[in-house]
Order: C-alpha cells, then sequence, then structure tokens
C-alpha cells in the first residue's frame, strides 16, 4: 500500500459538506468514488478539515491508501477525469510516508470569509460571499475582532451540536480588512470548533454594522453562552484555504 497526499479545491455549493453522509452528496463521496474506480479496491480518504454543507475550500488536504503504485501526476489527472462534472478538483497528489495523517499532522489550519458589501444583489458571488447590504466599518470590525485572538473559551461561537471535548481554543488571527467593495475576514489556528468561524464572523458583522460596540462582543465571548452570539454567518462565504504541517 502506498500513501498519497492530495491537495484538493471544490465549490462547496453542490455538496452536503466535505464527511460522506446518507442524506445528500458529499465532496468525500466524489474523490472516494473516484479512487475506487482507478485502483480497483474500495478507498478510503481522510481530510484536514470537515467544512459544513455550502462551504468552499481552496486548499483542503486529504491522504489516502492505495494498492497501485502511481505517478502522483498520473494519479491528479485520473482522479480529475473521474470526477466530472463536480466542481471538485485534485490540484497537486504527491507520495507520503505512512506517518502522515492530514487531519492529525495538521498545526494549523487557514479560512477566510468573504462578506461583499454593497446594495445591488450578487450575481457572479451567489453563494461564494455573504452579502451584507448596509455599510460596514472594516476597520472597527478588525479593532473589536483582536479581543478574540488568544486562548479562551469560545463556547459562546460554538455549534450545539458541536463534539470536540473542549471549548478552548488558540486563535492565532483574526484579521479584517477591506478590499474595494468587499471585506475579507482571516482566521489561522491549529484546530477549531463547529461553525466557530461563521459565528464569530456573524458576530463581527454586528461591530461593524453598528448594532455591537467592541464591548459587546468582548463580553459575549467572557459569557461562555451559545445565547449572547450574533448570527451564524451565511456558509457560502466561508473558504478554507490552507493547512500547515
Amino acid at each position: 500500500m502506498q500513501r498519497y497526499r492530495l491537495d484538493i479545491e471544490y465549490d462547496g455549493t453542490q455538496f452536503c459538506g466535505w464527511q460522506r453522509q446518507e442524506n445528500g452528496l458529499a465532496v468525500q463521496q466524489v474523490i472516494e468514488d473516484a479512487l475506487t474506480a482507478i485502483d480497483g479496491e474500495k478507498a478510503t480518504i481522510r481530510g484536514a478539515g470537515r467544512t459544513d454543507t455550502g462551504v468552499h475550500a481552496t486548499a483542503q488536504v486529504a491522504h489516502v491508501n492505495l494498492v497501485k503504485e502511481w505517478r502522483p501526476d498520473k494519479l491528479r489527472d485520473a482522479v480529475n477525469a473521474h470526477m466530472r462534472p463536480h466542481l471538485v478538483a485534485i490540484r497537486a497528489a504527491s507520495l507520503v510516508g505512512e506517518d502522515f495523517d492530514a487531519r492529525f499532522s495538521a498545526v494549523r489550519r487557514h479560512y477566510l470569509y468573504r462578506i461583499v458589501n454593497r446594495r445591488a444583489p450578487l450575481t457572479i458571488d451567489a453563494g461564494r460571499a455573504w452579502l451584507v447590504k448596509r455599510p460596514l466599518d472594516a476597520q472597527a470590525m478588525h479593532e473589536a475582532a483582536q479581543q478574540m485572538v488568544g486562548k479562551f473559551d469560545f463556547s459562546t461561537f460554538r455549534d450545539s451540536d458541536c463534539q470536540a471535548e473542549s471549548p478552548v481554543r488558540t486563535l492565532e488571527r483574526l484579521d479584517v480588512t477591506r478590499v474595494g467593495e468587499e471585506i475579507h475576514i482571516y482566521t489561522s489556528a491549529r484546530s477549531f470548533l463547529h461553525r466557530q468561524v461563521r459565528s464569530m464572523v456573524g458576530s463581527i458583522e454586528h461591530v461593524g454594522s453598528g448594532k455591537w460596540r467592541a464591548r459587546d462582543l468582548r463580553e459575549a465571548l467572557e459569557s461562555k453562552d451559545r445565547t449572547r452570539c450574533g448570527m451564524v454567518a451565511p456558509a457560502g462565504g466561508l473558504y478554507l484555504i490552507g493547512v500547515d504541517y
């Protein structure tokens, strides 16, 4: 058996998330079916992050053990050919050691959240960004967000279905910048709680719109109370953009 690393890009709009499920088509299923077709044995992959329904990735990472020995570029092209017409692509494949684990070897994950801040409806970016029509103050959002950088109990921003043993996480980055009519929110940590990023983004948006002050965001964090969370931002604006090993 040979172990391969797969670097993956996908549009999450048509999928019920990364993880294979009974109630819809998952990214994992599409890739595993393609691998099984070309390798002749049932393939099981493990991803670095379990993105939710509608969430996208430009740099998801997974590993798989295959019976046949493949030249990495041939493996990439064969899997991509078998995944058509689904909007999933293996950007690169590489041979790795048996000790490489896409999930447990990861030391940091990076996400981007895109907000389009304008009155006009979305067209090209429909399902790929969050349209916020009211004016947003990106500088106020950034300054307030810095209160959440560090090691905290993020229970306020943890989904009720989260299965993590502890709500404590160390946020290494939470930056907000404006690029024309878009607001980009970048965040990095070793790991995140279920829907943590979207929960934080929804609350930070409240600061940008003037609904909350920076103090309100801090008090919500310190409350460790899920009911104090602002709205959960839509899935379509979230992208997994990098995994460090």
